[in-house]
């Protein structure tokens, strides 16, 4: 089955997390279930290039979280709420889901699990645990308190890949940074959270990334107790989904394999 064909074949639905919020979702592909996570402005959609890769060998659910695209927002933002929303959109999957979250995605993922959340296999994509990235969500969240959503979204983004002329596509979503700052933290890695983290966990980084990103992705690797690190040579935050994707289904098949000789 080729991409056209599963993107065809793509199931769009909604789960409602603890305290009633509506998660929406897509979920298409077949095979063992496994959940994306999107990072900073991130949505369902965003997600589809590297899912449709993903979809030929996985049955691949990726969701909007809350304050984005189809989903709700209840009020008060309070991480521990999306905790309970991947919770859901993992019950949904069904079994215990292998997850991949890219950028804060991956924190977020990786503080539901040092929290209880019980799945397979975790990979992660370069959480931006550093003194550079917590400072830009904090200048994001201080200029949203302010009600400045604009300058909020041109301070996180004077440094990023997006083009001027295609950021007013995310607008919208500039509130969600606010949300991401509180799952940042301090921007330090939460060693003593991360300890209670018992899933194999693969962490990636890009080797065309800057130097914060690398030590970043090499300290969070010693503080879970059962990662390794890889480096994707040439690749920035910005990663390739084809370049990402069989680094995905090699790890996958690994653990797979470990899980089913045990």
């Amino acid at each position: 089955m080729n991409e056209v064909d599963i993107a065809l074949r793509r199931l769009r639905g909604r789960v409602t997390s603890l305290d009633g919020t509506p998660i929406a979702y897509e979920r298409y592909g077949d095979g063992p279930p496994l959940v994306l996570v999107s990072g900073a402005l991130g949505t369902a959609t965003a997600e589809r290039p590297l899912g449709l890769l993903l979809a030929r060998r996985f049955s691949v659910l990726a969701y909007d979280r809350r304050g984005r695209g189809g989903s709700g927002d209840t009020a008060p933002y309070a991480v521990e709420r999306e905790y309970e929303d991947l919770a859901a959109v993992v019950a949904e999957a069904g079994g215990e889901p292998a997850l991949h979250g890219t950028g804060t995605g991956g924190a977020l993922v990786l503080g539901a699990l040092a929290a209880g959340l019980s799945t397979g296999p975790v990979s992660v994509y370069e959480p931006p645990y550093s003194p550079e990235a917590a400072a830009r969500y904090r200048g994001a969240a201080a200029l949203l308190d302010r009600g400045r959503r604009g300058a909020a979204l041109d301070l996180f983004l004077a440094d990023s890949a997006v083009p001027p002329e295609l950021r007013p596509g995310v607008v919208e979503l500039a509130h969600t940074l606010a949300y991401d700052h509180a799952v940042l933290g301090d921007g330090t890695v939460p060693a003593r959270h991360l300890a209670r983290v018992h899933a194999r966990v693969l962490v990636v980084d890009g080797g065309a990334s800057p130097a914060g990103s690398r030590s970043a992705a090499r300290a969070l690797t010693a503080a879970l107790p059962r990662a390794r690190h890889r480096t994707l040579t040439g690749q920035t935050h910005e990663v390739a989904p084809h370049v990402l994707a069989p680094v995905l289904e090699e790890f996958l098949a690994e653990e797979r394999g470990t899980s089913e000789a045990a």
